[in-house]
């Protein structure tokens, strides 16, 4: 073979077929240019595709392949030893090449090369400590000497016609980060798709086949057209077809930001998603990308959307996110690999999901970033942004919209209003979304004649009530739901009611949950129609507020956000089918708010009532409210804007650093623990005994979510041996069968409580 082969490969399948270098390069620069085209960087993909591996030249890295094939052997810390290291040639050459022809100017522009290719298997760099380290270490510099002793051809190392120019990036300074993340996403996208299409050449097969946004378009024109012409002529649905109406109507408005103000049980979810085809199909968007900021309604609003596209088959959208119920046979191959790089035309998923990925390091989560140019977002419920992450999370989305090709929805019962000169105190240089349209003609008249229920406040907001005298309250109620702030509350407000009442919380599992919100919507059915004659009392979290369509006459909601209890408010008389309206109490519970966000809302909430003597959830009110619990939180709470800002002088950003602090979800605070729902058991031994068999598989771990509960993980290792085991790192499993129960779901027992850490 010698030291120096003429035949350079990037790869070696299984079976022993090669995969030559330079095709590989070649080729991934073809797929990143394609890539970046929505946003004009296919200048820096093409580089950045024929230079990510120019490392795999050196002989090392040539005698390494060759003894160590398969579809892992080529990326980076798979395998100890120096020969596999392929990673900062790329970045080096680009430095000494645009330097040598461009000047000073031309090596800081190469720094832009150095962090896609240096990155592309270990993930984005930060400058500081981690980049500028590597570019420097013997190592590297070595690499590239002896991939350059091969004489790579000049298809590969010609940068004759790339002129390196900073001034056009989108967005400025304020967009470099973006930027860079951007082109990273064109890179390991492309790097990813070309090595999969070698070691498996059927699974390019499978990302094709969805349906067009056209067919999905025509597809819920003719399902609503269906709805309306079954739907019962009441004065909900005749204002639901309105505001479908008006979402069609400003559907052909240019792109750019848009809010969608509806009242709850308005039929915003499919009004918006009407908007939204339309808007694509017109403006020829890409894909629309549908964030929620909950998983216990993702399950609910896919399958509502799947309802729409019946016609079309079976895949028409994809889920993205944790607790995706599908077992081998409903989790297509086509749906599994879409949801690696979002290309498929309708994407539901997270909040958690859509923000961490826009500001991740991973090359697994970011490989997405470049397909959500072009898009259309619609953001369910868009007072649940975190405000702790508001502030980078409202610049990214001022950069997709304006640089990207984004539409933005802000779709929402209680709009945040999120407009600079409205909310944020220009002294503390807050950037908000400016320029937002309104879908709704008159949102002030659309509430009014939606209005179904009265609120009732607290005679005094100083003034607490005990929990005996809330149940004195509740069981005179023959039908009402009632909703806490915590778990414990939860229980203990459970605890004092009468035996049949129902309990709602996260501790009970997915599919338990599931099971008794089924239950309750089918009592409440009978019970309107006079076939269920006993009381129906529902104690739960805030779970319920958001994506669950119940319809009490009476909702009692302890004091929280004024949204929270809007949304609470739209679990009563949902359908107006009460002529004289339904009953929504607020109370201030004996327990004290948790510390943190639930508290700043509460105090919000009073200081925008305390004074209010007319309508509570009057539309006008959430600004005040909004206004008030911004500036009462940081809003980059975690410094990520400072992070994300480059130094000019080196092009130094922390990307890494920003990645880490930008974590919507603790996840290292947190265990998973799969536990024995009773009703299930006899599926989840089968899954269990399967992971004990098999380990871990993709479809096997998104089956067990749906009957895992989150805890804090400290209370599990305290559980260790005591009712739980650790069969895998990371996920805990219930092996007593009293730690779960029927009602309550899984019992901590003598673990003490944090408030502020079980609030659903």
């Amino acid at each position: 073979m010698g030291n120096l082969p003429t035949t350079f490969l990037a790869h070696i399948d299984n079976k022993g077929v090669p995969h030559l270098l330079e095709e590989h390069l070649l080729q991934v620069a073809y797929l990143a240019v394609e890539n970046a085209q929505y946003f004009g960087g296919q200048k820096w993909a093409n580089l950045a595709g024929r230079w990510h591996d120019l490392g795999k030249y050196r002989s090392g890295f040539q005698r390494y392949i060759r003894q160590v094939n398969g579809a892992d052997a080529h990326i980076e810390c798979k395998v100890s030893g120096r020969e596999k290291t392929h990673s900062a040639a790329g970045a080096l050459w680009a430095i000494q090449t645009l330097g040598q022809k461009h000047g000073s100017g031309g090596e800081l522009a190469a720094r832009v090369f150095a962090y896609l290719i240096a990155s592309h298997h270990a993930g984005l760099y930060d400058w500081d400590g981690g980049l500028e380290a590597r570019l420097a270490e013997e190592d590297s510099r070595t690499e590239l000497a002896e991939a350059l002793a091969a004489n790579p051809p000049d298809s590969i190392l010609s940068a004759e016609e790339f002129v390196p120019d900073l001034r056009n990036i989108p967005g400025g300074s304020a967009g470099f980060a973006l930027w860079v993340r951007m082109l990273f996403s064109c890179l390991v996208d492309a790097d990813f798709l070309d090595t999969e299409a070698f070691f498996d050449q059927a699974k390019p097969e499978f990302r094709q086949g969805f349906p067009s946004l056209y067919a999905m378009l025509a597809a819920f024109d003719a399902h609503m057209g269906e709805v309306a012409a079954q739907a019962a002529d009441t004065t909900v649905n005749r204002l639901r077809a309105d505001i479908l109406h008006q979402c069609r109507d400003k559907a052909e408005l240019p792109p750019g930001f848009f809010s969608l103000t509806v009242p709850t049980g308005g039929g915003k979810t499919l009004s918006s998603l009407g908007f939204a085809l339309r808007h694509a199909v017109h403006h020829k968007k890409r894909r629309i990308i549908y964030a929620i900021p909950y998983t216990s309604i993702i399950e609910q609003t896919a399958d509502v959307f799947r309802d729409v596209f019946t016609a079309l088959g079976d895949e028409v959208l994809i889920e993205h996110h944790s607790q995706a119920d599908a077992d081998e046979k409903s989790e297509t191959a086509r749906s599994r690999l879409a949801c690696e790089n979002w290309d498929a035309p309708l994407i539901v998923t997270t909040n958690v999901q859509l923000f961490e990925s826009l500001f991740a390091a991973k090359t697994s989560r970011c490989r997405k970033l470049h397909n959500i140019a072009g898009s259309v977002i619609v953001l369910d419920e868009a007072q649940q942004l975190p405000p702790e992450f508001l502030q980078p999370i409202l610049d990214a989305l001022n950069l997709l919209v304006k640089h990207y090709g984004v539409t933005v929805v802000l779709c929402t019962a209680t709009q945040p209003a999120l407009a600079s000169t409205r909310y944020f105190d220009a002294n503390r240089n807050l950037r908000g979304l400016d320029e937002v349209r309104e879908i709704i003609d008159d949102p002030d008249a659309l509430y009014a004649q939606l209005k179904r229920v009265s609120v009732e406040l607290p005679t005094d907001w100083n003034m607490p009530v005990s929990w005996e005298t809330v149940v004195q309250s509740l069981t005179v109620e023959d039908c009402v739901l009632a909703i806490v702030n915590t778990r414990k509350a939860a229980r203990e407000l459970h605890r004092l009611m009468p035996s049949d009442t129902i309990h709602l919380s996260a501790l009970m599992c997915g599919a338990h949950r599931t099971a008794v919100i089924d239950t309750i919507k089918s009592r409440l059915k009978a019970k309107r129609a006079g076939h269920d004659t006993e009381p129906l009392r529902v104690v739960s979290t805030q779970l319920v507020e958001a994506g669950v369509d119940l319809d009490f006459p009476v909702v009692w909601r302890a004091l929280a956000g004024l949204d929270s209890i809007a949304q609470a408010a739209g679990r009563c008389n949902r359908e107006g089918r009460i002529d004289e309206g339904g009953r929504v109490v607020v109370f201030v519970p004996p327990e004290p708010l948790p510390p943190g966000l639930l508290r700043k809302a509460g105090n919000a909430c009073i200081s925008t009532l305390h004074t209010q003597h007319e309508e509570p959830l009057a539309r006008e009110l959430f600004e005040r409210f909004f206004q008030q619990l911004y500036h009462a939180t940081d809003l980059d709470a975690k410094g990520v804007c400072a992070l994300l800002k480059v130094e000019p002088s080196t092009l130094g950003v922390q990307f890494r650093s920003a990645a880490q602090a930008f974590r919507l979800i603790d996840d290292e605070d947190s265990a998973s623990v799969v536990v024995r729902y009773t009703a299930k058991c006899d599926e989840l031994d089968m899954l269990l005994n399967t992971l004990k068999k098999d380990g871990p598989q993709r479809w096997l771990m998104r089956k067990l979510q749906r009957y895992t509960i989150s805890i804090k993980r400290r209370e599990a290792e305290k559980l260790l041996g005591r009712g739980l085991s650790l069969p895998m790192p990371g996920l805990y499993v219930q092996e007593a069968d009293d730690l779960y129960d029927d009602d309550l779901g899984f019992l901590l027992q003598d673990i003490p409580f944090n408030p502020s850490a079980n609030v659903i």
